[in-house]
């Protein structure tokens, strides 16, 4: 390539940034509101709960109060719950305690667990001092018509004003995505699960 070409592509795409910079700076600019959002992780790609505990440790980082409350999982201690019981003055952590349910084999008391972690979750969607809930699993005790999802809007919805929530799982609820702000479906491409991986710690707990 000439000196000539070279120089006109850097013009070009000088030229492109410039008019990219022009469009970001107005979307920023037109992007006034400063109030808490609501975040839905949801799809059957891996992901959703990473992402949300992702959240979790920017929130810690920006030195926020962080409420966690994990639904279906806890029947082993996960490595996020290890990691941030490390942290009792910032993080509040709730897990439901009983496992996927196909091994607890009793509804009735997957529901009674979920009633349980839904009122410790309850209680953090009521605290202004907390910046930050994440709701781990959610969308499958909703899935499983384990708690109501009215009754769980309501809640997110009451919230404190600058409080964010972050409900992960998938399955997610129509209502659900309809009132949150902001939605992200995770697609499965490949899973080393399929192809006989084991599950491993520190990859999917």
């Amino acid at each position: 390539m000439s000196h000539t070409e070279d120089q006109g592509r850097t013009e070009r795409h000088n030229a492109r940034m410039a008019r990219k910079k022009e469009i970001m700076d107005a979307k920023i600019a037109a992007a006034d509101q400063h109030r808490g959002v609501f975040i839905v992780n949801c799809g059957n790609g891996k992901g959703k709960s990473s992402s949300g505990f992702g959240m979790v440790m920017r929130g810690l980082g920006h030195e926020m109060q962080v409420g966690v409350v994990q639904f279906i999982k806890g029947a082993m201690s996960t490595g996020e719950e290890r990691f941030l019981r490390r942290f009792p003055d910032e993080v509040q952590f709730h897990a439901m305690g009983e496992g996927y349910t196909w091994n607890t084999q009793d509804r009735e008391r997957d529901v009674a667990r979920a009633g349980e972690a839904w009122a410790k979750a309850r209680e953090m969607l009521q605290d202004e001092n907390i910046g930050l809930v994440l709701l781990d699993e959610l969308n499958i005790a909703l899935k499983y018509k384990y708690l109501d999802v009215e009754d769980v809007l309501d809640d997110i919805i009451a919230r404190p004003p600058g409080q964010h929530v972050i409900v992960t799982g998938r399955g997610a609820p129509q209502a659900i995505i309809d009132a949150a702000d902001t939605v992200t479906e995770m697609t499965l491409v490949k899973h080393a699960f399929a192809a006989g991986i084991a599950a491993q710690p520190g990859i999917e707990w």
